[in-house]
């Protein structure tokens, strides 16, 4: 374990120029906000320590150590605060409301369903998302608390559903979130509902059709604009006409991909016709890792991982200890008993069937959980899409793909470089930088280190607080307890980056208790009011740096020859502590 002394206080001496003003003396609070004392992490393994940011008018103003707080800007507070850059969705549905879907069995009431309407046959390129979007759908609220910012937003539907656009995830309306329209048309190989195309194959050939229509239509109008003399007009289709940005190569396709099949299909398409292709929704991608480096597709893995797998005697419901079925009292072992009894009763050919099955949902899942760590090692950028994963599913999912084997580093860029240069928008967004979208996520830990909690998502400069529900301490205060304070006790300190290790030395007897902390260097500093309340500890120290004066309080809880809480630090923040007593 690295050893610091008291010295593990230095660090904040840079930051005492910002502690200068009083907090009645400032000016009323405008767009400006900053971020102080903490772990800025700019982009994937470029780290500020004890670093700060400041935010105006919906911009990164700066960014770096030793900045002052501006006089109008409002501090965001916290304890060891991490700042990332907000994260994007590389293609999602997010704020735009899920149409209703129509009866199961029914028929679209047409009279040709080898030739059905466009809308009835999937088939709307000429929409745009923006024209759907409502900012106060309740996905928008769900991906902002998880640290999304921006997003990479379709519309739902089939074969062709519309154009996409790239939306902050904040506004009063869906016309504030816009950032970027008509960034991406859309594609699936989603059929018609008993209508053409209804297959995979009608879906590639109708696709074919529309885009070489397309090519000659745009063709006639060109010549039509240069001399129009002796030519018809051409007749104006507002389908055809969406894909002339496609042909020109100024928006690319984005196809949602359920397998590997439809992967080779989208990636023919794109060869033969010729557009810039992205792939979303990959999964099981190390089977074509090769061919989409040569391709140079743009790649989003999907989020949607199958459940975990179950531990050992645990997740099994209505049987075991509950028994059979709802408030009915289990025999001892009945559990076991039934399954006994049902494995007796199949067949040495069903159980080696079952094995089997097992067997490969272990290896389909270990494969999806392993994707993107596979990815990232063979170095393919890639983002993630969010079309098919469950708000609340996202951080277990991405903690299951760093088990995996993915770094928080490949996450990071995952999460934030890596669609930002996709979608073309790395001038403006994912990383922390001077002058781009102060889009943010500030949180109490690490991102991807289990416990960490979100504190603050910046949005276009607009911060949003959550509340962190405090974890019950191991040893909780216990005003009727008895306990030892007298003693001396070896404590660590956790500060983020570091530890420090010291003696705690507490003498007297209740009412007159004193002490002192000596760091593992020697130096020693005396406690005031110290104090015990039944098993709770408490007790102040301070220490001069110019003008400037810390405070140091202690709040901590003894269980026998054990102890741990926390010490707050003036302004900048609480850390935790825990120890155990010296043997005498």
């Amino acid at each position: 374990m690295r050893k610091h002394s008291v010295r593990w206080l230095l660090p904040f001496l840079l930051l005492f120029p910002v502690l200068s003003w009083g907090q009645d003396d400032r000016p009323p609070v405008t767009r400006a906000y900053f971020i102080n004392n903490a772990y800025v992490v700019q982009e994937p393994g470029k780290v500020i320590d004890l670093g700060a940011v400041i935010i105006r008018n919906g911009l990164i103003e700066a960014v770096g150590k030793d900045l002052k707080a501006p006089l109008d800007a409002k501090t965001l507070e916290g304890d060891s605060l991490y700042v990332y850059a907000g994260f994007i969705e590389g293609l999602s549905h997010t704020g735009v409301p899920k149409p209703k879907q129509p009866e199961r069995g029914s028929r679209p009431q047409v009279k040709d369903p080898g030739n059905p309407p466009n809308d009835v046959a999937g088939i709307q390129p000429e929409r745009s998302v923006t024209e759907m979007l409502k900012a106060d759908d309740k996905s928008v609220a769900d991906m902002r608390k998880l640290g999304f910012t921006a997003a990479h937003v379709v519309p739902y539907g089939g074969m062709l559903p519309g154009q996409g656009a790239i939306v902050l995830l904040d506004g009063d309306n869906g016309k504030e979130m816009v950032l970027r329209t008509n960034t991406s048309l859309y594609s699936t190989f989603q059929g018609g509902r008993r209508v053409y195309p209804a297959t995979t194959m009608a879906i590639m050939s109708k696709y074919r059709e529309l885009y070489r229509q397309a090519e000659q239509v745009k063709g006639n109008m060109s010549k039509y604009s240069t001399n129009a003399r002796g030519m018809n007009r051409p007749e104006y289709d507002e389908v055809l006409e969406a894909f002339f940005p496609v042909i020109d190569k100024k928006m690319p396709v984005f196809f949602e991909v359920d397998d590997i099949k439809e992967v080779h299909r989208a990636m023919g398409l794109a060869k033969e016709l010729g557009f810039n292709l992205a792939l979303a929704e990959v999964s099981r991608g190390q089977l074509v890792m090769e061919k989409l480096k040569s391709t140079g597709a743009s790649v989003l893995l999907t989020m949607d991982l199958p459940k975990a797998k179950k531990e050992d005697g645990k997740g099994e419901r209505g049987q075991g200890r509950r028994g059979k079925g709802k408030g009915e009292k289990a025999k001892p072992n009945s559990g076991k008993a039934e399954k006994k009894e049902g494995d007796k009763k199949m067949s040495p050919e069903k159980k080696k069937m079952m094995a089997k099955a097992a067997a490969r949902r272990d290896a389909s899942r270990k494969e999806l959980e392993e994707q993107a760590a596979m990815f990232a090692k063979n170095g393919i950028p890639f983002g993630f899409s969010t079309l098919n994963v469950k708000p609340t599913e996202v951080r277990a999912h991405l903690g299951r793909m760093i088990k995996a084997g993915l770094t928080a580093d490949q996450a990071l860029a995952a999460l934030t470089t890596a669609p930002a240069k996709m979608l073309g928008i790395d001038q403006m967004a994912g990383t922390v930088e001077e002058g781009k979208i102060a889009n943010l996520v500030v949180t109490d830990k690490p991102y991807f280190e289990e416990g960490a909690n979100v504190r603050y998502v910046i949005v276009d400069g607009k911060p949003h607080e959550y509340e962190v529900k405090k974890k019950k301490k191991k040893g909780p205060s216990d005003p009727s307890a008895v306990v030892k304070a007298a003693g001396e006790w070896a404590v660590t300190i956790k500060v983020p980056g570091q530890t420090t290790e010291g003696t705690l030395t507490i003498t007297g007897e209740a009412g007159s208790y004193e002490g002192t902390f000596t760091s593992d260097d020697g130096e020693s500093r005396s406690l005031s009011d110290v104090a015990l309340d039944g098993n709770n500890l408490t007790f102040g120290s301070k220490f001069e740096a110019g003008p400037q004066t810390i405070s140091l309080d202690f709040d901590l809880t003894i269980a026998g020859d054990d102890i741990e809480g926390s010490v707050k630090v003036g302004n900048f923040g609480s850390f935790e502590v825990e120890g155990s007593r010296t043997p005498e």
